[in-house]
């Protein structure tokens, strides 16, 4: 079996589909200090991390409301009018 390649991505490792079928269990050992790359026809198509880091990543920081009232943008007086244009009738 090949060795992983190392990506510029802190201590990502890279895998192939085939290796990474072979090599399941250590891909999961390895996932769980740094993220690992299934690449397909050379190129990445899947990443595996730990269940830890799915978490945290996924894990949902406050409303949408807190989102927009802590914008940068609010109260800069933004042009948001809506334009109440008639629906153009298209040929289908």
């Amino acid at each position: 079996m090949a060795d992983p390649k190392k990506s510029a991505k802190r201590g990502s490792a890279s895998w192939t589909v085939a290796d990474a079928k072979a090599r399941l269990s250590e891909i999961i050992e390895r996932a769980q200090t740094d993220p690992q790359i299934i690449t397909r026809h050379g190129r990445p198509s899947a990443v595996l991390v730990s269940a830890e880091e799915w978490a945290r990543k996924t894990e949902r920081r406050g409303s949408l409301a807190e989102f927009l009232l802590a914008s940068p943008l609010r109260g800069a007086k933004l042009d948001l009018e809506r334009l109440r244009d008639q629906p153009h009738d298209l040929d289908l």
